[in-house]
This record gives C-alpha cells, structure tokens and sequence, in this order.
C-alpha cells in the first residue's frame, strides 16, 4: 500500500494528509479554506500580469 503524501496547508502550515479522508486539502479545515478564498476575494492574493478583460471592455455593449 502507498503511504499518503503530506503536504502543508497554505494558510496555517499544519501538516496535512493528502487522502480522501481530508476533504478540505489542501487545507487542514474549512476554517483555513475560507481565509484562503476571502484574501483571493478581496484581491489581497492576486496573479502577476496583464488582466485577461479590461475594466473598459466590461462597459462595452454587445
């Protein structure tokens, strides 16, 4: 049987089983899921680059 990879969780850096039984992974919780989603929703965490649509392209009609 192949031992399950541990990976850290990337809020909390707990170790954290890479299985099925951790429903959340890569994070240890939903506690840390949701830290992670609310930086990417509030653009605290963001992708280096150009944008993919300009603000400006969104006012367009069709």
């Amino acid at each position: 049987m192949k031992k399950p990879s541990i990976v850290k969780c990337p809020s909390c850096k707990a170790s954290v089983e890479w299985s099925d039984k951790q429903p959340y992974r890569p994070f240890c919780s939903q506690r840390c899921q949701q830290i992670d989603f609310g930086d990417w929703a509030s653009e605290s965490f963001a992708i280096a680059g150009e944008p993919a649509i300009l603000d400006s392209d969104l006012n367009e009609e069709f």
